[in-house]
């Protein structure tokens, strides 16, 4: 009698209806991996790019080079909000954010800083949205920046808007930058927030003889107050590389001219600040340490020389791009802030008018110190 109730208790449970009722099928969603902001006649129009993730995941049976489909949704409202809940009443399938891994800003909606903040505030609050999110500015018409594809048509997941650590890896200049540390930024009243911009360069590749857009990191647009100063390009920004912890590694040519003698990979700097503060003025003395190692050798140099050439060229890098940023009177090498940690009062009585503080005079000495570490697999073509 208790086996057989047994057997009636396994057979009841055989008849209920597996799994949880409300759970979703992962191929019946909509898997938002980017979010592009603009700003239109007082109206926020959003676009999500969504991915089918089956032609995504890699597997022995994925073809290399097969188009992948990007769909794209756009909405519209008065708040950010409001816009990109108007996408649900199109989208046919339940959207999850839980894979957004960048948001895209038009050039219109960096304008007003304001906004930035925000509209980051409520992508925030979300819950599936996670906090490293890529930030970027960009120029281009947004359709255009969803629609890129990769290399080999591989996913739009493995281009620089994405995953920049497999470029910055190679060629280090502008580094990426999380959503969370552009607020944090806009939040420092010593330090002007960097937002990456991308833009779409459309002569470098081709596909047999069809011409094949790529993106590129062309610069960086900065804030100070919550509202947008300026743009710089990449190349008004040589100098500021060489004061970023995290370069890993990037070229330079000795001399800086048309007809350089070699090409030099730096790596692994160490940059100091140093403000000085005296009868009342500020002025700023930069140290920098630095790897380097020889890429390219057109004549024979001595370690001595290149070293002190690669000095000079980063030096007068770094004294360009200062001149640069003041042109729109932007603190390019956060120069303010370092005065704001060591002489916070000073910084103070500084910046009690709300006026910029920074001149040509205010950047002094460049000390910059290069270690040779080897020459590549040739040897002796240094004396």
């Amino acid at each position: 009698m208790k086996r057989a109730g047994v057997l009636l208790f396994i057979c009841v449970l055989l008849l209920l209806p597996a799994g949880c009722w409300n759970s979703k099928d992962i191929q019946n969603m909509a898997y938002v991996t980017a979010i592009g902001l603009d700003y239109e006649n007082e109206h926020y129009i959003t676009y999500i790019q969504v991915l089918n993730f089956s032609n995504v995941a890699k597997s022995e049976s994925a073809q290399v080079g097969k188009n992948i489909p990007v769909w794209i949704g756009r909405g519209e409202g008065v708040t950010v909000t409001e816009s990109l809940n108007s996408i649900y009443s199109t989208s046919q399938l339940r959207v999850f954010w839980g894979h957004v891994k960048s948001i895209v800003c038009t050039e219109t909606f960096l304008k007003n800083g304001q906004r930035v903040k925000e509209a980051y505030d409520m992508l925030n609050r979300y819950r599936e949205i996670r906090y490293n999110v890529l930030m970027y500015g960009t120029k281009e018409s947004l359709r255009d920046i969803f629609t890129q594809k990769s290399l080999l048509n591989l996913s739009p997941l493995d281009t620089i808007m994405d995953t920049p650590s497999q470029i910055y890896s190679q060629r280090s200049y502008i580094v990426p930058v999380y959503g969370y540390k552009i607020i944090a930024q806009f939040n420092e009243p010593a330090q002007s927030a960097m937002l990456p911009s991308i833009s779409i360069d459309k002569k470098s590749w081709t596909e047999d003889k069809k011409a094949k857009p790529m993106f590129k990191i062309d610069g960086s647009y900065y804030f100070h107050a919550s509202s947008l100063i300026g743009w710089l390009s990449e190349g008004d920004l040589q100098g500021y590389r060489w004061l970023q912890k995290k370069l890993e590694r990037s070229p330079i040519h000795i001399p800086d001219n048309s007809a350089p003698d070699a090409a030099i990979v730096l790596i692994k700097p160490k940059p100091r600040i140093h403000p000085v503060v005296r009868d009342g003025k500020v002025t700023f003395n930069i140290s920098l340490r630095i790897k380097a190692y020889v890429d390219e050798l057109t004549r024979n140099i001595p370690k001595a020389e290149i070293e002190e050439m690669s000095a000079k060229v980063i030096s007068d890098q770094i004294r360009a791009t200062f001149l640069n940023g003041l042109e729109i009177k932007v603190d390019v090498l956060q120069l303010g802030e370092c005065l704001y940690r060591k002489y916070p009062k000073v910084w103070h009585d500084m910046h009690s008018t709300g006026e910029f503080i920074l001149n040509e005079s205010s950047l002094d000495r460049i000390d910059v110190k290069v270690n040779l570490l080897h020459t590549g697999k040739y040897k002796g073509r240094i004396d």
